[in-house]
């Protein structure tokens, strides 16, 4: 069977072989670092299920128009509350991050919680194809996304809403405060945007990040980058906080049994309860902090 790093590479090749094209990718930075970790481990793809298969799915699916185009998302949560947006990792709309809007939209008083599909009902089931699913993102395109799932929500009775995200996601939802500005509040995980993207300077909503210490994503998600965008983040206007989490990896706030496997497959051995207790702690108090009416 391949190897993910055999798949990485062949992928990277075919995204150097389309460097002429003129929407630069925003994540190369996050590629090369990936490229890296497939070189020092052998990864067998392993298959998870999917939670949108479960029969006691919590969500309802709607349909959201901007442009011209149409996107699948899915809600959860109590009519009238504060609404988050909830931003997806690069495999997709999977079990996991609908594991986290659960989660959010029972924290605190309660929020209506909105996944929008970003890859059209695509996932990926492996590293490889992971890979290649964000590295064909149209990330200006995403924004949108997140831009119309904002404003849905707000057409529908969420008084304020919020943006997180997960890797891909924590690094959209920082390029959603600068570039959308219904977003009210935003609290990252483990990922920042390419300044191709999106300035953090110039952000305008308020800012919470979060980051592993020992995350090996140079550039994208190291403490390297998260102390680079605390810097930044000290020439905006808005109130901000970074935090750096001693012993995590990258996508550490993965704590199901499946993600827990994904990870180690991946070699992030890893597991601190404390610290995802203490982001989800410091999470709820953000959010209820500026999504309060």
């Amino acid at each position: 069977m391949a190897t993910a790093a055999a798949a990485a590479a062949i992928l990277l090749r075919r995204r150097a072989s389309l460097s002429s094209s003129p929407s630069p990718s925003p994540t190369p930075r996050f590629s090369s670092s990936l490229a890296r970790l497939c070189d020092r481990i052998r990864i067998t793809p392993i298959r998870f299920r999917s939670m949108a298969s479960a029969s006691a799915d919590p969500f309802q699916k709607i349909q959201i128009q901007r442009d011209d185009t149409t996107f699948d998302a899915y809600v959860v949560g109590k009519e009238g509350a504060p609404g988050i947006v909830v931003l997806q990792e690069w495999w997709g709309v999977d079990f996991e991050i609908k594991n986290h809007a659960v989660h959010i939209s029972k924290l605190g008083q309660g929020y209506r919680a909105l996944i929008p599909d970003l890859y059209r009902g695509k996932v990926g089931l492996d590293v490889a194809e992971a890979q290649h699913l964000m590295e064909g993102l149209d990330w200006q395109g995403a924004v949108k996304d997140i831009g119309a799932s904002v404003n849905w929500l707000k057409a529908n009775g969420s008084p304020k809403v919020g943006v997180t995200g997960y890797c891909m996601g924590g690094a959209l939802s920082i390029a959603s405060a600068v570039l959308v500005p219904e977003v009210d509040a935003v609290v990252a995980f483990y990922g920042v945007p390419s300044p191709e993207l999106a300035d953090p300077p110039q952000a305008k909503a308020p800012i919470q990040a979060h980051f592993g210490e020992l995350d090996s994503f140079v550039g994208f998600s190291d403490v390297t980058a998260a102390k680079s965008l605390e810097e930044k983040l000290k020439n905006s206007s808005v109130p901000y906080e970074v935090h750096i989490y001693p012993g995590c990896a990258h996508a550490f706030m993965n704590s199901s049994p499946d993600g827990l496997k994904r990870r180690k497959s991946m070699g992030m051995n890893d597991e601190n309860p404390d610290a995802i207790n203490l982001a989800w702690s410091r999470f709820s108090s953000w959010m209820g902090r500026f999504l309060s009416s």
